[in-house]
């Protein structure tokens, strides 16, 4: 299983794109940090199911991401503006107008995310 940060994000941007059944299910291992065991017994069904199902909904989440690169693309411009926050701390401190033409490069890459 994916790291629970990782899927916690890939839900994030994707999970309203489950099936109620798959979020509710989902929801419960990764988030409420129920046991197989303990889903399996409340919807009725076998552990190695909610096991199945969790692990095709890990798939579906990478798959959502493969095409649509949102995360990647979030991560990037968090990167960025960081980078811009602490050039601008800089500036500040320094007042060297070197750092706005960079400030304006980093911003010009974020628009092209």
């Amino acid at each position: 299983m994916k790291a629970i940060g990782e899927q916690a994000m890939l839900y994030d941007f994707y999970g309203e794109l489950l099936t109620q059944r798959q979020r509710q299910i989902y929801e419960d291992v990764v988030f409420d940090d129920m046991s197989l065991g303990e889903i399996a017994q409340e919807l009725g069904i076998s552990r190695q199911g909610v096991h199945d199902l969790v692990k095709r909904c890990d798939r579906i989440l990478e798959s959502y991401e493969e095409k649509l690169r949102l995360v990647e693309k979030f991560r990037l411009t968090r990167e960025k503006v960081g980078q811009i926050r602490q050039l601008a701390e800089d500036y500040r401190s320094g007042g060297d107008f070197g750092l706005i033409d960079e400030i304006e490069r980093i911003a010009g890459d974020i628009m092209d995310l």
